[in-house]
């Protein structure tokens, strides 16, 4: 599908506060905006994410970037360069009308992930 890398910087923070810490990447709007099944590369090792690509349209935010929160991890990796691998996209960007609408869908989104990475591994 599509791969890209970038270097970890730090945003607003906001994943975090949400409950979904996530790795922002400056990009390139060569990759349609969406959220994807993906899997995120850190120092050889593979780890698997969910990714979103494009503008943050519930926070209004105007600057196409990508957002990339891995699975079952929770280290500090600012300034750290990643890649990542989208591997199906699974709705588009939308938005959402409070923040509290916004989780319940990335939750939604966490437990399809969940559920593609379990049946590669069963």
């Amino acid at each position: 599908m599509f791969k890209f890398w970038g270097k970890v910087r730090q945003h607003n923070q906001r994943g975090r506060k949400l409950g979904f810490p996530t790795a922002n990447l400056n990009l390139r709007k060569n990759i349609p905006e969406g959220i994807y099944i993906s899997k995120t590369k850190i120092r050889g090792k593979i780890f698997p994410s969910l990714t979103f690509i494009g503008t943050v349209k519930t926070f209004n935010e105007k600057k196409f970037h990508a957002e990339i929160y891995i699975l079952d991890f929770n280290q500090n990796i600012y300034e750290k360069w990643i890649s990542i691998e989208l591997i199906k996209k699974i709705r588009g960007n939308k938005k959402f009308n409070s923040a509290e609408e916004l989780i319940a869908q990335m939750k939604k989104d966490e437990e399809k992930a969940i559920n593609y990475f379990s049946k590669l591994t069963s």
